[in-house]
């Protein structure tokens, strides 16, 4: 099974929390320091929610397709890079507490998508290796790997 997953920054997770239990009615999958995430079935979600600074209003960190093995992120992988997107690998990066493989792109916006795959738990945040100290938990504009010349062609 995939389900899409969409992570916000929250100013205050307590009261995201509380509200998006009773939104889906379900309470979170997973409950650390400053993270929650909630595996919701119906319809199929997978939500993240990162505290963020309070005051801020709730934003969008990124957007992903969690899939359920490593050969999935793979094929994933070749099908964007064949259809001329930038694309950026990590295997083995511990993220959000847990231990992912994933491929990631930005649209359009440069609103950042992931697809990835969750290993195991870990007891840390944990933060890809190619984002800034200051960029939360999987969110930035990884350095993308050069698209195939196609990609250029079409600019």
């Amino acid at each position: 099974m995939s389900r899409v997953q969409l992570a916000l920054n929250v100013p205050d997770l307590d009261a995201s929390v509380e509200f998006y239990s009773k939104l889906f009615g379900v309470r979170p999958a997973k409950r650390r320091p400053g993270y929650a995430n909630f595996a919701i079935t119906e319809p199929p979600l997978k939500l993240v929610l990162i505290e963020g600074e309070a005051g801020q209003e709730t934003h969008l960190d990124h957007l992903g397709v969690e899939v359920t093995d490593p050969n999935q992120v793979t094929a994933a992988t070749d099908r964007l890079k064949n259809a001329g997107l930038a694309t950026f690998e990590e295997n083995d990066t511990s993220c959000c507490y847990a231990l992912q493989d994933k491929v990631w792109v930005h649209g359009p916006g440069k609103e950042p998508w992931e697809v990835y795959t969750v290993k195991g738990d870990t007891d840390q945040m944990g933060k890809s290796a190619a984002l800034d100290a200051t960029d939360a938990c999987c969110t930035s504009e990884p350095t993308a790997t050069e698209a195939p010349k196609a990609a250029a062609d079409r600019a």
